[in-house]
């Protein structure tokens, strides 16, 4: 019992340890970008670490966001290594697109499969918190070019707010069931 207790106890810590970087990263999507990427990271290892995963699909679907997330994380460090985008970097506002995989990736990661609920209420917090920096970003320095990071933060707050609401509302079906 006890052997069966230990490996199973490690890799929830993984997983909630990467479930917290994620959420904590979001707090600011640009300095906590590391933060989440190791954090999907984490949840990817605590899941293919767990003997109690009865899905396999949970692991595939966890990789799938670290793919996503790594790939848009590193678009956007190339990006800013070399210049940026829009104003005098030279690169259009269309580079600005290779980062969707990230915002992608962490909105499914955080209302995904498999998560608790309190990540989803959490994860819901997180999407409020989007909504208003999109609103701090349109009073404060609204611009036509910078109106498509308006409308990539904003989104990413609505989808993971449904998503996380949608994830709820399954949980309580299933516990309302007779």
């Amino acid at each position: 019992m006890k052997a069966m207790f230990q490996r199973s106890f490690w890799p929830r810590i993984l997983v909630i340890l990467g479930s917290l970087g994620m959420l904590i990263g979001a707090l600011d999507p640009l300095e906590g970008s590391g933060i989440i990427l190791i954090g999907s990271a984490l949840m990817v290892l605590g899941t293919l670490l767990d003997p109690n995963t009865t899905s396999h699909h949970w692991f595939g679907y966890r990789l799938m966001v670290f793919v996503l997330v790594g790939i848009g994380v590193g678009a956007m460090w190339v990006l800013s290594a070399v210049g940026g985008i829009g104003g005098g970097s030279g690169h259009t506002m269309w580079w600005g697109l290779l980062i969707l995989p990230y915002l992608i990736g962490w909105s499914m990661g955080i209302c995904g499969p498999g998560n608790p609920r309190w990540m989803l209420i959490l994860g819901i917090v997180v999407g409020l918190w989007y909504l208003t920096l999109s609103a701090m970003v349109a009073s404060h320095h609204f611009k036509i070019s910078s109106s498509w990071l308006i409308i990539m933060i904003g989104t990413t707050g609505l989808v993971t707010i449904a998503g996380c609401v949608a994830r709820l509302r399954h949980f309580h079906s299933l516990n309302t069931k007779p």
